[in-house]
Order: structure tokens, then C-alpha cells, then sequence
């Protein structure tokens, strides 16, 4: 009769609560340290132990329905666990892999039992991601080195799917240049923490790094600056001859690598502002104000832009974006549009023009033209050559019909932006500065390396961030992702910056897999400090502030 007497809602809160509270109790007394956290995981209290060489079943079902061979499979079991892989029938195999319909396309079931492990799943992505789990229940010597034979793994049930659809991390290179071997350290931390979208932002003011075949310049010249060292106000450039770039051959590389971890690679070319080392390369073509011009060697915002009342800039731009769809087989491609100073457009007569012409007094709608002219090339091509546009949050200051079928990236005014975008029907990837600009400062210990922030961005702050979903319209699909960001002004070598990225990625794929309901600091410090293990045995530079 009590029970009777609570309202509806309340009663649901209640049960909630304590369906939270038992869920809290099992995981604090769980030995299995995985991030980010599962769905659900049970223990059996069961081991395995692994063999020199593994038996391989998998079913012609899930062969059919990933697309893939049995032969692909073994050889990302091997990719990821390290295993030295043979194929067998069902009954004989220790690695047995099978299509379940039920589950979605990213998740999966994982059991391991004295007998071997069971993997279920609907496609690739999902196998993939069950392996990665079963790498992180292997000791930290035996995950860093890939060498499972001889190891014990415990015994475990679990179902696991991810909580958004776009788990993204973003690299800046065009400060900073790391080459292939740290990027794909880089992805390798990625495909771990389950994160699917590597935003790579390739060019800037203070630097072009990717090939253009059909503009060889922009490496020749717009790859090279005249610092390594970016200056704030009152400091001076080294004159180090500075820069490099990714030819090619080397990007398809990339994407490759990439791939087989279930990646996806967004490439940024950012127009029309944050364009200083295209137009030093092509002045001709694209600059709006008087030269000389160089690649820039700051910090601050460049107040040099693309020439939009010109042709010749949306048509430098298009071959870019061509090129582009030839190297990066995906859905997106992010053209940037953050911070474009309209400075120069004000006091040029033909952007006046232009813009009288167009019936507007808004000089961010310049910005939107030209990305409309953009779309309507990518309108006009095959549809296996079609991509998406993503733009920051700041190209909705001009007029969004021009943005096609964007999607935006939020990254500032973060609640405000979100609800502006999905108010005007454009889905949204969730990137704030606050706290998930990972390149900041991570304590407030004298030992931090001289980058961005007070030390406010810590462990414990990336992790409690809580996606916001939008007012407009109260959908959570219009939301579809999140993504942290590492932007290089401060960060010149690898090892600052694994350091700044770890632990801190570790938190911010678990906001990215995990169910909010799931999610609390104290649970997951433990396991943080326990990947801590992996990255020094795989030689990782990370930061230690959280754990001392």
C-alpha cells in the first residue's frame, strides 16, 4: 500500500537509484580492469590459459555478413592480441567467432571460459573491439609486448556497446609535425580505448602537411616556416628552418593502418581563415591583402584570409577537396571555420561588392559562400566520391542554408552552440575546450610541460564532463558524438605529447563508450591507475599527477 502511494516517476527514480547502488557494489569488488567500463561484466571465476598456438573457428555467418575471410579475422587476432593463429573446427578451437543479429554494429559478447573465448557479433567493428577487450584482460607486460602464449586470462561474461556513434580524437600537425610512426602510436592508443574517428587537422597558418598533386607548392613552401618555435607577443622566431609533410603514399598508408583498427580518418583543411601557409604558397591565387607573405611563425589568430571574392580561392579549394576524396575513403571531411577574421573583406571593395550583391551587411556570410560553392561541387559528384563537410561551431554565424548538410563541431559556448546548430537541423559532435582540449596543462605540479591552461584540466575533470543533449528538440541522436582535441602550438616532440594525452584519453573514450548511468570517478581511478601499468611497459609517456 506504501508502494502504491509513490508517484509514478519517483518510483522510477528509486529503482533507478538502486539498480545503480548494486551495479556500484559488484563493479567496486571487480578484479577485471577494462576501459572504458563494459555494459555488463561478469566473472566466472574461471581462467584460461593461452596457448603457443591458437585454433581459429569462424563461422561462415559472420564471414558472410562482416565481409570479411576467416583468414582476415586471425590476422587481427593477431594485429591485437598477438596470437600466432591456426584455423580449426568449432569443436577443436580455443578462438571461436559468431554472428549474433541482436546485437548492433559496433557491439559485441565476450566469453571466456577454462575451455577458450567466444566472441559474438553483428560485423568487424564489433569483433574487433571484443579483441581489444580480451587484450586488456592479459598482464600489462604481455599487452604491451603482444606475446599471450603462456599467459592466464580470467574468466569473464560480457556484453558491451558503445554509447555514441563518433568517438573521435583530433591531432594538430600543421604547428607541429610528428611523422608517420607517432601517428600511428597515436592510433594504436585510439583502437584501445574503442575511439573511432581520427580528426586530422593537416594545415594552418603555420603550416601545409599533406601533398597536393596538382598544387605542389603548398609543401615546397607552405610545409616550411621560419621557427620551430611559435612566438607569443614580445618573443622573437629561432630561425630554424622547420616543417615537414605527408606525401601521398605515406597518407594511404595511414588510412590503412588506420582501417585495420576499425578507424576512420576525418583530414581538416582549414578555409578560409587559418590559411596563412596556403596563400604564402599561392599568393596569387588567394591572397586579399598586400604581401610579401611567409608561412606564419605565432600563436595568435592570423588575421590573413582567403580571397572569397575571387574564383580562384573556391577553386583552389576544390582541387584540394578532389584530392582529398582520393586518399581518405570516408564520409567527412572538415573544412574548419573557426575563428575567421573578416578584417580585410571590410575594407576591400570587391568583398563590399560581393556582399551588397548577395543582399547581405553580415561579413560571415562571405564565409558561407564560399563553403555553399563547396558544396555544390561535392552536390555534383558521384555519389561513391560524396562527402560530408563538418564545421566549427563559428561558420553559424553566417547564413547556415549555405552549409548544405553539414554536420557541426561544437567546441565553444558549448550548451548555447549545440542548441543553435540542431535549432537549424544540423547534427553535432561534441569537442569543448573546457575540459576536452587535452594539449592543456593537466595539473598544477611544477613539472608540467609549458603549454596551455592552469592545471585545471585534470583527470578528474575530463572525466565528470557530461555531454549536454539539445534543448531544440529533446533528440539524442542529434548529438552524434564526442571528440577531444590536442592542439600543438606548445607541443614540439612525442613524448610531450603522450604525456598530455595520457591518462586523459583513457577518460574521455569512457564519456564516448560508456552509459552516463554507469560512469563515476571512483571507479574508474582504479582502472585508469591500472592502464597506467600498460603505458609504462609500452613506453608510453603519461602523466602521473592522478595517481600520486
Amino acid at each position: 500500500m506504501i508502494m502504491k502511494q509513490i508517484p509514478t516517476m519517483r518510483l522510477r527514480i528509486l529503482w533507478l537509484a538502486l539498480l545503480c547502488a548494486v551495479v556500484g557494489g559488484m563493479r567496486a569488488e571487480r578484479h577485471v580492469m577494462i576501459v572504458p567500463e563494459p555494459v555488463s561484466v561478469e566473472e566466472n571465476g574461471e581462467t584460461f590459459a593461452w596457448p603457443d598456438a591458437v585454433g581459429v573457428y569462424v563461422s561462415a555467418r559472420f564471414q558472410q555478413a562482416a565481409g570479411v575471410s576467416a583468414a582476415h579475422t586471425q590476422q587481427m587476432l593477431n594485429q591485437v592480441v598477438g596470437a600466432d593463429a591456426y584455423t580449426v573446427a568449432k569443436a577443436q578451437a580455443q578462438v571461436v567467432v559468431e554472428l549474433d543479429k541482436t546485437v548492433a554494429a559496433e557491439a559485441y559478447r565476450l566469453k571466456v571460459g577454462r575451455k577458450g573465448v567466444e566472441i559474438k557479433a553483428s560485423g568487424l567493428a564489433g569483433c574487433y573491439y571484443a579483441l581489444q577487450t580480451l587484450l586488456q584482460l592479459f598482464p600489462a607486460e604481455v599487452q604491451a609486448t603482444r606475446t599471450p602464449a603462456g599467459a592466464t586470462v580470467p574468466g569473464v561474461r560480457i556484453y558491451d556497446v558503445p554509447r555514441y556513434a563518433w568517438r573521435g580524437f583530433m591531432l594538430d600537425e600543421s604547428r607541429h609535425f610528428f611523422g608517420v610512426k607517432e601517428v600511428k602510436r597515436v592510433l594504436d592508443l585510439m583502437a584501445r580505448y574503442k575511439l573511432n574517428r581520427f580528426h586530422w587537422h593537416l594545415t594552418d597558418d603555420q603550416g601545409w602537411r599533406i601533398q597536393i598533386m596538382r598544387l605542389p607548392r603548398l609543401v615546397t613552401v607552405g610545409s616550411w616556416r621560419n621557427s620551430k618555435k611559435l612566438t607569443r607577443k614580445g618573443e622573437q622566431p629561432d630561425h630554424t628552418q622547420y616543417g615537414g609533410y605527408y606525401t601521398q603514399d605515406q597518407l594511404r598508408d595511414i588510412v590503412a593502418y588506420a582501417k585495420a583498427r576499425c578507424i576512420e580518418i576525418v583530414p581538416e583543411v582549414d578555409m578560409p581563415g587559418h590559411s596563412q601557409a596556403a596563400i604564402a604558397s599561392y599568393p596569387d591565387l588567394l591572397a586579399c591583402a598586400p604581401g610579401p607573405f611567409e608561412v606564419y611563425t605565432g600563436m595568435a589568430i592570423n588575421p590573413n584570409v582567403m580571397n572569397t571574392a575571387r574564383t580562384t580561392s573556391v577553386e583552389f579549394a576544390k582541387a584540394v577537396i578532389d584530392e582529398l576524396i582520393g586518399i581518405f575513403p570516408y564520409g567527412y571531411i572538415h573544412l574548419g571555420g573557426d575563428e575567421c577574421p573578416t578584417r580585410f573583406w571590410e575594407i576591400d571593395y570587391e568583398h563590399r561588392l560581393k556582399l551588397f550583391n548577395m543582399g547581405s551587411k553580415n561579413f560571415h556570410d562571405l564565409q558561407t559562400n564560399f563553403y555553399a560553392q563547396l558544396v555544390e561541387h561535392m552536390r555534383r559528384k558521384p555519389a561513391s566520391e560524396q562527402r560530408r563537410f563538418i564545421f566549427w561551431n563559428e561558420s553559424l554565424s553566417g547564413n547556415p542554408a549555405h552549409l548544405g548538410n553539414a554536420a557541426i563541431m561544437v567546441w565553444t559556448d558549448v550548451d548555447n552552440a549545440v542548441n543553435d546548430a540542431v535549432s537549424k537541423g544540423f547534427p553535432v559532435i561534441l569537442s569543448p575546450q573546457i575540459p576536452f582540449y587535452i594539449n592543456r596543462r593537466q595539473s598544477t605540479r611544477a613539472d608540467e610541460p609549458d603549454t596551455q591552461g592552469q592545471g585545471n584540466e585534470t583527470l578528474e575533470a575530463v572525466y565528470n564532463y557530461q555531454p549536454p543533449q539539445p534543448q531544440a528538440t529533446q533528440a539524442a541522436a542529434d548529438v552524434i558524438g564526442v571528440q577531444a582535441n590536442c592542439w600543438t602550438e606548445f607541443i614540439d616532440n612525442p613524448q610531450t605529447l603522450e604525456y598530455l594525452l595520457l591518462p586523459r584519453l583513457a577518460a574521455v573514450a569512457e564519456t564516448a563508450w560508456t552509459p552516463q548511468v554507469a560512469r563515476a570517478y571512483d571507479r574508474f581511478l582504479p582502472r585508469a591507475k591500472h592502464e597506467a601499468d600498460f603505458y609504462q611497459a609500452a613506453g608510453y609517456a603519461f602523466g602521473r599527477a592522478a595517481f600520486e
